[in-house]
């Protein structure tokens, strides 16, 4: 048990397992880890190992013996996917999850983060959302089962830290974009399906692009660039049972966001707006004051960081996920 804890900079030669390191969040944290001077990451394919494998999962930890763990890895998808498949979205999630912390608990791992996401706070939750709103009210419907597995992971964090003591810590990020991100047409969400509709749009010359909505709900959105940054940060410098939520403390309408995306891509087309279609939540903002407090804030502007997503979407289009 670690009677007394103080937040400090990581072992740069200990073993540091990502798990998920290649999806859009982990690699970006595995990205990060590599210039900050990491030099035993280690990180493998779900090919490679499969988290829902509690055998598997506990030979890895055995052998690897990590000194620090980042648990990126998920069943992810948008809300056609998580409303179609919620028993998946339950099940893997909390299998993953259960397994990599019991082992990373049965082997003696000092320190490790969690990874959340934001819909685990209640769906009508007042603005801009606290940590403490958590389990005060109704999950939106369309993700709660997915919602539910994060909770779960963010109670057995706080269990570790009751039971056995160890500064094991969670985060609840924001709506995220960047390299690696998901733009196909049926899985992505509403930024890189942006970015996407318009590209094309530009590419083969349509005069028009119709989004959904009116483009009135606002939303937030972090780089995840600024999201590794802030995960280092957090294992650094912050301890405590809570979950910290991570992103901007800024939003902004979907109609503007589409129209930064239009201009940045080079969009000169009308925009139009089916107004029969849904528009979702209102709002949906993090409060990210805790995260400030401990010394942490976002660098990269929306703007600067859709110009590089759209730069890395144009290298990439022929292997991404689209």
């Amino acid at each position: 048990m670690t009677e007394t804890f103080t937040p400090a900079p990581l072992d740069r030669d200990a073993v540091t397992y990502v798990a998920g390191h290649r999806g859009l969040v982990g690699s970006a944290i595995w990205r990060l880890l590599g210039e900050q001077g990491f030099g035993r990451l280690v990180g493998k394919s779900s090919k490679e190992l499969d988290l829902k494998d509690r055998d598997a999962t506990f030979e890895f930890f055995a052998e690897t013996k990590p000194k620090y763990v980042v648990l990126a890895a998920a069943k992810v998808g948008g809300i056609l996917a998580n409303n179609t498949y919620p028993v998946d979205f339950l099940s893997d999630n909390m299998r993953m999850q259960v397994n990599a912390l019991d082992a990373a608990l049965a082997n003696d791992v000092e320190r490790v983060l969690f990874l959340g996401s934001s819909c685990i706070y209640p769906k009508l939750a007042p603005q801009p959302i606290k940590e403490e709103y958590l389990l005060t009210g109704h999950l939106e419907e369309t993700n709660d089962a997915y919602a539910i597995a994060k909770i779960a992971g963010i109670l057995q964090i706080q269990a570790v830290r009751r039971q056995y003591g160890l500064p094991w810590i969670s985060a609840m990020p924001t709506n995220l974009y960047g390299p690696g991100d998901n733009f196909s047409p049926e899985g992505s969400h509403v930024l890189p399906a942006l970015i996407r509709r318009y590209d094309e749009a530009r590419r083969d010359g349509h005069d028009t692009v119709t989004n959904w909505g009116t483009g009135s709900p606002r939303r937030e959105f972090l780089h995840v660039n600024d999201m590794a940054e802030a995960c280092l940060h957090l294992l650094e410098h912050y301890d405590g049972p809570d979950q910290v939520n991570v992103g901007t403390g800024e939003d902004s309408t979907i109609k503007e966001i589409a129209n930064v995306v239009a201009d940045v891509v080079g969009y000169t087309g009308q925009i139009e707006w089916d107004t029969t279609k849904p528009d979702g939540t209102p709002q949906k903002l993090l409060d990210v004051s805790k995260l400030a407090e401990s010394g942490w804030t976002a660098g990269i502007g929306l703007r600067e960081g859709i110009t590089s997503t759209v730069e890395w979407y144009r290298e990439h289009v022929d292997s991404i996920r689209t």
